[in-house]
């Protein structure tokens, strides 16, 4: 299978050099999209050297800062037009570990639609984060699942894999939101078009290097969504 990793990247200078190595190491045969937001601190700069060095690395520079959900959109899109079977999501600043891409693949190859690095499943881990912390991201991955009616233990992960045909066949164009709502509607739309999701643990790391981009914005933004999504499906069951 042709892989593609969509790497979003904003000011990560200190950390996209070693994530690309790492990446092509645990998949050789992979290619790799760089999506820089046109980082100042010249992340997109160090990735096309490192990408001459390497090989399998292309930086697609959009104008501005876009969020998460557009750059994996426009990483998508270009996915797809190239013919790239698998399509993976991978957070740039090193708290997924390249090492868990091959299960990631594995996963779709043993005929799943989408695979999700799952921190919730037993042999996932957070091992740096406190306990109120990790009881928030629970609670917020049970209210998703029970809400949307969705079986995920981890539908806000940002590591997943994606076979490109159910991705043809979600219509991701119209998706709007941004970090954790980006992730639980293509979760749910992947599941709505009939799409097989298996999950596969992983260790989440915080970033050693560089600023979290995550806000209290997203996380609300995520909750209204979900929240409006299950008021929406389940009117739209009563009409049926």
């Amino acid at each position: 299978m042709r892989v593609l990793v969509v790497l979003p990247t904003y000011q990560e200078s200190t950390n996209i050099e070693e994530v690309l190595r790492r990446a092509l190491e645990a998949v050789p045969s992979a290619s790799v999209l760089v999506v820089d937001d046109s980082s100042p601190d010249g992340t997109a700069d160090i990735a096309e050297r490192v990408g001459a060095e390497l090989g399998s690395v292309e930086v697609m520079r959009r104008p501005a800062k876009s969020g998460l959900g557009s750059a994996y959109r426009d990483g998508f899109r270009r996915g797809l037009a190239e013919g790239y079977d698998v399509l993976i999501e991978m957070d740039s600043d090193l708290s997924h570990d390249p090492a868990a891409l091959p299960s990631l693949i594995a996963g779709l190859a043993d005929g799943a639609d989408l695979v999700i690095g799952s921190r919730y499943v037993p042999g996932g881990s957070i091992p740096d984060w406190t306990w109120h912390r990790r009881a928030l991201s629970k609670w917020g991955n049970r209210y998703a699942s029970s809400v949307l009616g969705i079986n995920v233990s981890d539908a806000t992960s940002g590591y997943r894999a994606y076979r490109s045909e159910v991705m043809a066949k979600v219509d991701f164009h119209t998706v709007k939101a941004d970090g954790y709502g980006f992730q639980i509607e293509m979760a749910h739309r992947v599941l709505r078009v009939g799409g097989k999701v298996v999950e596969v643990p992983i260790s989440f790391v915080d970033r050693a290097r560089g600023t979290s981009k995550m806000s209290s914005r997203i996380v609300v933004e995520a909750m209204i969504l979900v929240t409006w999504w299950g008021i929406r499906d389940r009117l739209l069951r009563k009409r049926r």
